[in-house]
């Protein structure tokens, strides 16, 4: 009997090896400083954990509504409506099991195997490698430093022909830059006149840096925006897991057209049921201003803690850096110093105790010559981190 299908053969997941590295490093050695981890390092906010705590006692915790329910859709509108200065109908939101669960059920609602999707490299793996594992045909586009990291309209006008899907994020991972504004309406508008669907990637919305003088970017830093803005024929993704700091809590939704809502209806009827019912009522908590406060906290050590990274890292020789203009990562080469970043990675785990994502998850061509560092732990972590690898071997080669 054969042990895999053919769409299962899709690339693994690197930065999982190197938390399974580090959490061996850290049984053995008690010492690891991990900045691979694409996640915050603090609990969901106060009135979230009370709010579990009284669902727990209350609730029976049955099925729920497929789409979510509606105390949480609601709060979701309302969030987009006062963020973004935008109508969002409670019936266009789609809640599901992560971030994660959204993007498949919209690729299968979306997409026929065969169809061609566009995404950004570097940029998330698992876009990718779903993508792939449903038959679609994947086309990526080089964007660097001349183009901030971001994908072009002059790019998709250079496509031999419109593609089914464009996958954008702002703010991006690994690079952490933001779409200008005005380029997102455009490839915005550019997508709804050659019918193909965007798919707005906005899970690290609400982690945005103004520029501070030492930033790499010469430019400065655009606000955030959303598709939604210009086109309602997109869709927006969006997660409790990033800027929220729930990960583990497995909610993420999307904002989609009317005529999409139905078909994802079934699709998730059939596939998940429903996202997790103690979540999505603990959730309703984390869009209020108690919760907004504590997490406007969060970004505030974010920013001095990229703040640090920019400035010292340059001091350690890894002078090529994407402008972090949000999220939680600086995205940086090491050419100069390896051809092989798992390995080099790798090195300085064992070397020093410091854990990075080598960037071969991130970019199936150049990636064995950057790594991701996240910031979204404690500032005495990056300080002591930044010491460690200033006495490493790994640095001087």
């Amino acid at each position: 009997m054969r042990a895999d299908s053919r769409r299962s053969r899709v690339p693994t997941f690197h930065v999982m090896d190197v938390w399974k590295a580090a959490t061996e490093r850290a049984r053995t050695h008690g010492d690891v400083l991990t900045l691979a981890a694409g996640q915050p390092s603090t609990p969901a906010p106060a009135p979230v954990l009370r709010a579990a705590r009284e669902v727990i006692d209350g609730h029976v915790l049955g099925y729920t509504e497929t789409l979510g329910i509606t105390e949480l859709r609601e709060a979701i509108a309302d969030y987009h409506s006062r963020k973004s200065g935008i109508d969002v109908d409670p019936e266009n939101v789609v809640v599901t099991t992560g971030s994660s669960g959204a993007f498949t059920l919209l690729f299968l609602a979306a997409f026929d195997a065969g169809d061609t999707v566009v995404v950004a490299r570097p940029g998330y793996p698992a876009y990718r490698n779903t993508l792939a594992a449903l038959g679609c045909r994947v086309v990526e586009l080089d964007c660097g430093p001349q183009t901030r990291y971001q994908p072009t309209v002059a790019m998709l006008e250079e496509l031999p022909e419109p593609p089914a899907g464009l996958i954008v994020a702002s703010p991006a991972n690994p690079t952490g830059t933001v779409i200008d504004p005005a380029e997102l309406a455009a490839l915005a508008r550019w997508c709804d006149d050659h019918g193909t669907l965007l798919i707005s990637d906005e899970i690290y919305h609400g982690i945005e840096f103004g520029t501070p003088g030492l930033a790499v970017d010469a430019g400065g830093t655009e606000p955030t925006s959303s598709a939604w803005e210009t086109s309602r024929e997109s869709v927006v993704i969006g997660s409790v897991s990033k800027y929220f700091s729930m990960t583990g809590w497995r909610l993420g939704w999307a904002l989609v057209p009317d005529a999409m809502v139905p078909v994802i209806q079934r699709l998730a009827s059939n596939m998940t049921v429903c996202p997790p019912a103690i979540s999505q009522y603990a959730a309703v908590a984390a869009f209020t201003e108690e919760s907004i406060e504590e997490l406007d906290g969060h970004v505030r050590r974010y920013a001095v803690n990229r703040d640090l990274l920019l400035a010292e890292l340059p001091r350690l020789g890894i002078t090529e850096l994407a402008p972090a203009d949000g999220a939680f990562y600086v995205y940086a080469g090491i050419g100069h110093l390896t051809d092989d970043s798992t390995s080099w990675c790798a090195d300085l785990l064992r070397e020093t105790g410091v854990a990075l994502a080598p960037g071969i998850d991130f970019d199936t061509v150049h990636g064995d010559r950057t790594l991701r560092m996240s910031f979204a732990g404690s500032t005495a972590d990056v300080e002591e981190a930044l010491e460690r690898m200033a006495r490493s071997d790994a640095l001087r080669r």
